[in-house]
This record gives structure tokens, sequence and C-alpha cells, in this order.
């Protein structure tokens, strides 16, 4: 959530920061701002809503400098407004601020008994407050901005200017993200790695406790002490032009056709289908060490969550292991019982969702092994854990997740082959029987994406609709909850999903003639269960919206409408490819009642506080 940029260098900043921030509005916001150092001056621009109010603004007031913060904010402590917006400006200090101050409350009655006045009803004012005080208490701005973090408890990325010091930006990250770039006489600070790619791609991802003195002649990183700390510089391997939308109408439908792609480059040089195996450079316990796992925990929030589910269907089919997937905002309230003959694997996109990183933490804590199945070089989660496997999805700028959801799919169906052949569940002949069919996958999921015209004629048919239930079986349950979740993120239509055989116990009191019933129901185990749970429906006049195979025309034949997938024999797979036709129709229905797409409301891509 929110956007943090910085700039110091030679070029005039201010454009530069409005670009930076265009690149991160898929994290969500409600307001904007920028600060800049003009001719020792302190001058900032703060608007309400999307940052073309910004950018006319700087229009009719223009600033210029070659040192600048800018943010977009999306609102927790105090509504939408101007004088909440960021940058904070207090006498000589520019604050810009991503995370949650827990004590800011205690903070601020302590700084308004001193006589202090706020402007703002803003934990981040506090910060700008402290740091001004101490100012002037005659500190300089390093080490007030020291004796003010030290002040600080709760999650905090900030970026921090003052005028008495006109050519030195400081930023710094204590459990919210922030990465220093590295231009050529030129440096910069982001929240997420879009923001730099057209400046640069080279970049240190900061750890918590660290703070960097940036000047137009270099970083200086140190603890929040002041001690010095080594630094490494890593080069980003996404292009910039992975991040526009090259030619679509939003990112999210370029994301849904880049699926094919991002799972070939997410299985490409990890599987040897002649020899039956899959390599993991970056996971390497050994066989004796995955005999002795006694229980596979997965740990994830929304999206990745449903990933997670349909993860525990394949882990256990085929491996025989116990998997139990929770949230990672519930797992760790409740004192789980974990030891270290466990592997607790946390899926996130960003590799910053706090829930999760905290779900890592305790897991680590209690002695776990963990494992990390992330999208983002260098986050947080990745760093942190013992082990990472990097989906290769590139950039995903839209905030409701797809080519993520797939890949992550796709790690854990090569996650599960990797353990159940070194487990001896499965031979070399059974693993590349099960590589041979995920090679065909990305074809299927193109022939589903080359003609997409029926599922656009589908979503003008129930793009006015308000209430859409979703039922799936087996495998398929998770692909039902994460269509149901992508309808209501992005066209705002109330959607629940349910497992197929709960339905009678209550949601089958909601459907009549005016209720649309998305059922999946491929060929497989499941199916004449399925099937049965389809004429419940119909004979309460249920509307059945079906995703089936060619071959099944009886429940064509049955169905108000039909989704058809191309043939796939594998389950685990066929969950992938159900996925697909999901997302366009939540996509199209979107489109056709015209809805903010790629930022839908009250949502943020990368959930960074609890």
């Amino acid at each position: 959530m929110c956007g943090i940029v910085g700039y110091v260098g030679f070029q005039d900043c201010p454009l530069i920061l409005l670009d930076a921030l265009k690149r991160l509005e898929y994290r969500g916001y409600d307001s904007a701002g920028i600060a800049v150092i003009q001719n020792g001056r302190l001058l900032c621009h703060r608007t309400v809503g999307k940052l073309i109010n910004l950018e006319r603004l700087l229009l009719t007031q223009p600033v210029s400098g070659h040192i600048g913060i800018g943010h977009t904010r999306w609102a927790t402590h105090g509504a939408p407004s101007e004088i909440n917006a960021h940058p904070h400006v207090v006498d000589k200090v520019a604050v810009v601020h991503n995370g949650i101050i827990e004590n800011y409350v205690a903070l601020r009655q302590e700084l308004e008994d001193k006589g202090t006045r706020f402007s703002s009803q803003t934990d981040t004012e506090v910060i700008a407050q402290l740091i001004a005080l101490y100012l002037k208490e005659g500190n300089s701005f390093e080490e007030a901005v020291c004796n003010t973090i030290a002040r600080l408890e709760g999650s905090f990325a900030l970026g921090i200017l003052c005028a008495d010091e006109p050519e030195t930006l400081i930023a710094v990250r204590q459990e919210s993200p922030l990465i220093l770039g590295f231009g050529e006489g030129e440096y910069f600070i982001a929240s997420d790695a879009p923001a730099l790619l057209p400046y640069t791609k080279k970049v240190h991802f900061m750890n918590d406790g660290e703070m960097a003195v940036i000047t137009p002649t270099g970083v200086t990183l140190k603890d929040f002490s002041g001690n010095l700390l080594p630094y490494e510089v890593t080069e980003i391997p996404w292009s910039p032009l992975l991040a526009e939308k090259a030619g679509y109408k939003h990112f999210m439908q370029k994301e849904i056709f880049e699926q094919p792609r991002a799972i070939i480059d997410t299985f490409r040089g990890r599987i040897y289908p002649n020899k039956g195996e899959v390599v993991f450079e970056e996971f390497n316990l050994s066989q004796e060490e995955i005999k002795e796992i006694e229980k596979i925990w997965i740990v994830a929030c929304g999206t990745s969550w449903h990933a997670g589910l349909v993860g525990k269907y394949m882990l256990e089919r085929l491996c025989r292991i116990p998997v139990e997937v929770d949230l990672g905002s519930e797992f760790r309230y409740r004192d789980p019982i974990i030891n270290k003959k466990m592997l607790l694997v946390l899926i996130s996109q960003s590799g910053e969702t706090a829930d999760t990183l905290a779900a890592m933490r305790e897991g680590k804590r209690k002695g776990a092994k963990t494992l990390a199945i992330c999208n983002v070089l260098g986050s947080t989660i990745a760093r942190e854990c013992d082990y990472v496997i990097y989906t290769h999805a590139g950039p995903e700028i839209g905030v409701a997740s797809t080519k993520a959801f797939t890949t992550q799919l796709t790690v854990l169906y090569l996650l599960t082959l990797y353990f159940a052949k070194r487990l001896g569940k499965l031979d070399e002949m059974k693993v590349k029987e099960y590589l041979s069919q995920l090679m065909v996958l990305p074809g299927k999921i193109e022939k589903i994406l080359d003609d997409t015209k029926s599922i656009e004629e589908l979503a003008i048919k129930y793009s006015k609709v308000e209430d859409f239930l979703y039922l799936g079986r087996g495998v398929y349950f998770p692909i039902a909850l994460e269509g149901a979740l992508k309808l209501k993120e992005i066209s705002y239509i109330h959607a629940e999903a349910y497992a197929a055989g709960e339905m009678k116990h209550g949601p089958i009191a909601l459907i009549d003639e005016n209720m649309p019933v998305v059922i999946l129901a491929p060929k497989g185990e499941t199916f004449e269960k399925i099937r049965s749970n389809m004429e419940e429906v119909l004979s309460r006049k249920g509307r059945v919206i079906a995703l089936t195979e060619p071959e099944c025309q009886e429940i064509a034949a049955k169905a108000e409408d039909t989704i058809f997938i191309p043939p796939l024999e594998n389950s685990f797979l066929k969950a992938i490819l159900l996925t697909v036709p999901l997302q366009l129709l939540a996509y199209y229905i979107a489109v056709f009642r015209g809805t903010d797409i790629d930022q839908p409301r009250n949502l943020a891509k990368s959930v960074t506080v609890e």
C-alpha cells in the first residue's frame, strides 16, 4: 500500500518523481504529493484523488529542484484529504511514510503537552514534528532522524528532507519495504521496483534497521545507532517494457494474456523431462532432510492462500505428507504447533505481505524450516526465509492478481514432483509423464486466450447482476474461491464460493431464477458429484454457467451458458487451466460495468501493514 519515491542528482526532479509515482499507482492510493528543495526552500504540493490532479497543480504552480520526495497515500489514520496527504512538512522538514506508527497517540499527546500544534490526523505527522523538535534543540539532520526513529514503534519506510541540508535525502526502513536505486551521478528511493526501472536496474533492497544518507556524491548506509553498514547492489532482471501496457486496455488484461509466457518462464530451467527430474537451485534440502519432514504448513493471504489450498491437494495426494493451510492474519495468533521437523511454506507475490512476514518469523522462532514462494527478487520474505523459489511472472501491476497466481500454482506443482520423487512416491517414468503434461499447459491456455469472444458475450449478459455463486469440488474448490474473489475485487459484484457438497448446508437458500451459479464441472473423479450438484441448482431455477470440456455435452445441454476449456487429463493442471476463463469473465464484466480495473476501490497491491 502507498508509494514512496525520492531523487537526488543533477536532473530537475519534479517530473521524475511524478513519473515514478505513476508506476506505483497499482498499489492503490487516495491522495498524492511531492516536496522539492528549490533554492534552499522546501516547496510542497499535495492533492486528493488521482495523480492527474497533482500533475495539473504542478502545471499551474511549477517547482524545480535536484532533490525531492513523492508519495501516493492510502488512508489509514485520517480520511483522504489534502491536509492528511504526504509529504508532511513541519518547519524545514518534509517526510513521506509507508507503514503504521503504533505508539503515535502517546507521542502526539506528549508533543501537544509541550505546545506542538498538529495540522493533520495522521500518525506520520508525529515523525515530522519530532524531527523538527530535535533540530530546534541543536541536533544535526542525521541526529534528529536517529533520535526520532528511536522513539517510534511499528512499521515505517521513510523518505526525509531538511531545507538546512539541501543536498541530503535520508531513507529509513523498518518492517516496510524500501529500495535504493543507483544511477550515474544520481540516486533514487522507491517502495517498489517498477518506479525505478526506467532509470536504473541497480538497487539495494534495504533491510529492517537500515538508514541511508544520500547525497549527490553517494550513499552511506548505517544502522539506527549511526554505525556504518556494508550494502550489496543487485541488478533487477525486469525490463521497463514489462511494466507497460503494450497496447492492452488495462494491465490486468495484459497480465492475463501473459500467463502462457509466465508459466513457461517459471518452469524453464527447472525441469528435465527426459530424466524425469525437477531441480531447484534455490532449494537444496537433502533427500534425508526431506524424508524427515513430518508436516508442511502453507501460509499466505488472499489469492496466494487459494494457491496454497491447491498446493495442499497436490502435496497430500502425490507425496502423502500432511499439509495444513493457514491465513497469514490468523496463523500466529493461535499459537500453532510447529517444530524443527516441519516445513513452513510462505506464498506472497510481493514478498512484503505483513501478515505472511509475521507468520514466517513466528515459524522460524519455533524452529521450522522456511521456504518462500515469491515473485519479487530481494523482497523481505525472500531474504529472511531459509530457502526461496521465485516465480518468474515479471512485474504484476494490476491489483487483482492473475499471472502471479498461476505461476504460484506452477511452482507448487513442481515442488510436489520434486518432493514426490525424493520420497519415493513417484518413479522417474511417472515424473516424466507429469512434466510432459505441464509442458502442454501453456498451449492450452493460449487456445482459451485466442478466442475470448464467447466470454465477452457472457460478460455483457451478466454485467447487471449483483450476486454470484461459485461452486467447485476437490482441487477445483479453491479455483472457485479464486474466481469469486476476482469478480468481487474488480467488478464490485457480491460473489461467494463454496465446496459444492456444502451447498445444501445453507447456500442453496440463495438460489432462485435470478442467481447465476458458476459451476466448475470438468471431467474427473468428482464429475458425477458436481453434476448432481448442478441438478440441485437447476431444480431451484438457478442460472447455471458451467465450465467443462467439449466432450461433456450433457453438462452443456442443461446449463444456461457454457465455457469450454481444452481437454487435459491432469486434474492439478486442469485447475490452472480453469483459472483463466474465470479471470476473463471477471475482467470483461468489470469492463462493461465501467469500474477501475487496475486500481479497484479500497484495495492495494501489496498489503504491508496488518
